[in-house]
């Protein structure tokens, strides 16, 4: 194994490099420096001619070889072509660690990679670490959200996918040109067992990007109905947030879920977030606690979402939101 990490860097749909690339390499420098400097690398697998276009964007990240594999059968990703793409570079670079998004991509082709390899794999982790032998000390919840277990691997590579926005990207651009390595994998051995034929967005009449939300406005079992949520969404017009929701909300079905925010919905990390009527599991706060600033408004004044809240109202968010919506 070389003293090496890598990362894949998922293409979207739109051509463009995953953003959870840019924060898994700006967290692979620090984990690169406590290993004793090693390299932070990317894996690019793509359609023909694509490793050229993105060449300035990996400059800004601090990578030093990007290795690409291309093929015109890449074009949209198919399990078996890109398990076969990855799995046969990762053999031949042979790296100590390798890190891919917790994305739908990233969740059906890291599983695989690690059963082709051999080896374990840490899924949606929240914190990563060197330890004091110098291991892949990969941090998620268990038990239903109640614990955060730090996981070790045993074989090589340490295995991790981490979920975007639980990293940050590096505030300023880390400029190091990077060598595109170009790596030839045979496809045609591969059975392609499924095939897109067409693809149709789903496109709804609201946006709601949370993703790239600077406020969010949170709703959870507490708003109690689909009233409850129109008058969160007419407060997130007022201030020009997102409204996302717990998973109680969404079982209750007043949200859909790409609303959630939590453990099994999406982690987000606005300037602001406020959270009404929601209790504050684990489960939830471990998808927004990153959150610059939060504010809560739950009727239960010892409610756990008080206690990551930078503010709090304790009261009837009916009575609240109407009054702040008001005042706006």
């Amino acid at each position: 194994m070389t003293k090496e990490i890598l990362i894949y860097a998922e293409v979207t749909r739109d051509n463009y490099i995953h953003t959870v690339f840019f924060e898994l390499a700006n967290k692979a420098q620090e984990l690169a420096a406590k290993l004793g400097e090693a390299e932070v690398n990317a894996l690019l697998i793509s359609q023909k001619g694509l490793a050229a276009d993105y060449r300035e964007a990996f400059k800004n990240s601090g990578i030093s070889k990007i290795y690409v594999c291309e093929d015109d059968r890449l074009k949209t990703y198919s399990t078996e072509y890109f398990t076969k793409a990855a799995v046969d570079i990762v053999k031949e670079v042979q790296p100590e660690i390798l890190l891919l998004g917790a994305t739908n991509q990233g969740r059906d082709l890291a599983p695989r990679i690690s059963t082709a390899l051999n080896t374990g794999l840490t899924a949606d982790c929240t914190g990563l670490d060197i330890n004091e032998k110098g291991q892949l000390a990969a941090t998620r919840p268990t038990f239903g959200g109640q614990l955060m277990a730090t996981i070790l691997c045993k074989n090589l590579p340490q295995m991790a996918t981490v979920r975007p926005k639980v990293f940050k990207p590096a505030e300023k651009d880390n400029i190091k040109p990077a060598d595109i390595i170009y790596k030839t994998v045979n496809l045609d051995e591969i059975e392609k067992k499924v095939e897109l034929l067409e693809f149709h967005k789903k496109l709804t009449t609201e946006i709601n990007e949370l993703d790239s939300a600077e406020i969010i406005v949170a709703g959870g079992r507490g708003m109690k109905n689909a009233d409850g949520f129109k008058l969160l969404k007419e407060f997130a017009d007022k201030i020009g947030a997102a409204v996302g929701a717990s998973r109680a909300a969404v079982e209750m079905g007043l949200a859909s879920h790409d609303m959630q925010v939590g453990q099994t919905g999406k982690t987000v990390t606005p300037k602001l977030y406020i959270a009404c009527g929601i209790s504050g599991a684990i489960q939830h706060t471990i998808g927004m606690d990153k959150s610059e600033k939060i504010i809560a408004i739950n009727k239960d004044e010892k409610a756990p979402i008080f206690e990551i809240a930078d503010y709090g109202m304790v009261g009837d968010a009916f009575e609240i939101i109407p009054e702040l919506i008001k005042q706006l």
